[in-house]
């Protein structure tokens, strides 16, 4: 039976943020996946210059009662992945009166949330300094709502070295007996010396698939989802340094992500890491 997904971001004509991050890997993994874009840009705003259109509540409305006259609103996931573009590195992207509604009215309604550390802290009131910091914030935003907490980049050490970053996730189920069970994890993910855009969308629509595939094992759905991410990052850094020369900064078009050439990694994933169960 076909899996179909709303997917509501943004849209760029070049590149790969939003939704053209999203579709393309959903689509590969077997989901059917409708699109309303809450912008169209020409580009992402890394470029230098950029055109473009931001859609109102009211025109993302009427696309939406268009859908519903028709009978074809029945979605298997609306709206419930949810990555809180609030900040990170101890900054605010986004005004400061937006934070109560992300936490008391967006992160209620997600299933899945994919914060990064600063993110999960203001959204908590509590600070990360440790692993056990970590699970105690994951708590709390199970506690919020969402069932799946994925805390995507923290500044945690990693007893890999400082050439890896860590990122935890967090998983509440029903048993059939009633009982409710969690599965957390850790995961010691390897950096890369670059900075792409469009690579959140992919995860939290990676995440969503696996999810989806895996629906009782966080271990796996997260170790196939870092492996993606890693494979498509891998390959787009690799073509933008041949292509930009020896000694030459890549430029945003170069750095745009090498997705339709990763198809064989989206589909398949070879892993890269082995996320340990807390």
């Amino acid at each position: 039976m076909d899996c179909r997904i709303l997917s509501v971001q943004s849209h760029v004509v070049r590149g790969y943020v939003g939704n053209k991050s999203a579709s393309f890997p959903l689509q590969v993994l077997g989901f059917e996946v409708d699109t309303i874009n809450s912008v169209q840009f020409s580009n992402h705003t890394g470029y230098e210059h950029w055109k473009g259109q931001v859609m109102t509540a009211d025109e993302l409305q009427v696309l939406y009662e268009g859908i519903k006259l028709n009978n074809v609103n029945h979605y298997d996931y609306v709206l419930t992945v949810c990555d809180p573009v609030l900040g990170d590195n101890g900054a605010l992207y986004v005004p400061e009166n937006l934070l109560p509604i992300y936490r008391d009215k967006v992160v209620p309604a997600a299933d899945i949330i994919t914060p990064n550390q600063f993110e999960a802290e203001l959204l908590t009131g509590r600070s990360i300094s440790t692993e056990k910091d970590a699970v105690e914030v994951m708590n709390l935003l199970h506690s919020m709502g969402p069932d799946t907490v994925v805390i995507t980049s923290s500044d945690l050490p990693s007893s890999l070295g400082d050439q890896y970053l860590v990122a935890l996730g967090s998983q509440k189920r029903l048993r059939a007996d009633g009982t409710m069970v969690t599965q957390q994890i850790r995961m010691d993910i390897p950096r890369v010396d670059a900075v792409f855009v469009g690579t959140g969308d992919l995860f939290a629509a990676m995440l969503l698939a696996w999810t989806h595939h895996h629906p009782n094992d966080l271990k796996t759905a997260c170790e196939k989802t870092v492996s993606v991410m890693h494979n498509v990052i891998k390959r787009t850094i690799t073509y933008a340094k041949e292509v930009a020369g020896p000694d030459r900064k890549p430029s945003p078009a170069q750095l745009e992500l090498r997705m339709v050439q990763s198809k064989a990694d989206i589909e398949d994933p070879a892993l890269v890491l082995n996320a340990v169960v807390l």
